[in-house]
């Protein structure tokens, strides 16, 4: 009786290692996964702030100048599409420098502006020398002012780089969390290998085996998946209260939703997959192996 309640607590106390553990991995992944989306969001934020001036001749009136607008706002690249009339143009110069040019030419010399920024995916170089090309083809544009070419080429560089280091440090990690997960489930089910052993004994199939030993890992990893979920929800929610308003800003709940749902998933299959293979190992092995 005694062996017997000494296998159980064993059994439970491995368990619990296991949800703990998992835990602590699924909280690491969630983290990664948290500044992978809000490192995407803020890239496209900061391509999508590149802006796009088209001049128009002198000659050209505002309501041509809205017309030209429109037309190029129904393209798949355009964001944000912004007239600036003559009038508004002589005022903003106004502002800026303090000069009246009407005043000292007698008439308004400026003339209308279109402004738009691009879609992320459209914010290369490659991409925007065909804007270019397009919109200063259309009648009434007298010139493109596009951002400067080596500033897009550079900070896209940059982009990459860090997308790149990102994605090898969430690759590492999942491995890395696969391999503690995999030890971790294997010394649950290694303290009841003898019961597997006493199973095969009597007729039972493998399946019918290694049946509870997966099921009530992936309870386990399911746990975990939502103490995981929880506590990195609880930091978000007292981000703010601690000084970090700016967590808020980039992190949304609906961010959360979804790293959280997988966060969940997560833990159930790899707590799942690990217990099948563990048990498998158990399932191959002869009586005098089982004292390894």
């Amino acid at each position: 009786m005694k062996n017997n309640k000494e296998v159980k607590i064993s059994y439970w106390a491995a368990h619990l290692t296991t949800i703990v553990s998992v835990t602590l991995v699924l909280i690491i992944i969630g983290i990664i996964a948290l500044i992978s989306i809000t490192a995407t969001s803020e890239t496209r934020r900061l391509r999508e702030k590149l802006e796009v001036s088209v001049v128009m001749a002198d000659t050209i009136s505002d309501g041509l100048t809205k017309a030209i607008s429109e037309r190029i706002a129904v393209q798949p690249y355009a964001l944000g599409v912004k007239v600036i009339t003559k009038e508004e143009a002589l005022k903003n110069w106004k502002n800026d420098t303090g000069e009246d040019l009407e005043a000292l030419f007698g008439v308004n010399p400026l003339s209308p502006e279109i402004t738009f920024s691009v879609k992320s995916d459209y914010a290369t170089e490659a991409e925007l020398k065909k804007i270019e090309e397009y919109v200063a083809a259309i009648p009434g544009v007298e010139g493109v002012a596009l951002p400067d070419s080596a500033m897009v080429e550079s900070m896209n560089r940059n982009i990459e780089k860090f997308a790149l280091i990102l994605g090898v440090v969430a690759l590492v990690m999942v491995i890395i969390s696969f391999v503690l997960i995999n030890n971790t489930v294997h010394l649950a089910i290694y303290a009841r290998r003898f019961t597997i052993h006493t199973m095969q004994l009597v007729g039972a199939t493998n399946g019918f085996i290694r049946r509870p030993f997966v099921n009530n890992n992936m309870l386990s990893g399911l746990i975990a998946g939502i103490l995981a979920a929880g506590l990195i929800a609880i930091s978000l929610a007292a981000a703010p209260n601690a000084g970090f308003t700016e967590v808020s800003k980039h992190i949304t709940w609906e961010m959360f939703a979804i790293v959280g749902s997988s966060l969940i998933v997560a833990g159930v299959l790899l707590c799942g997959v690990a217990a099948w293979f563990a048990t498998s190992r158990y399932l191959h092995q002869d009586y005098d192996e089982l004292f390894k």
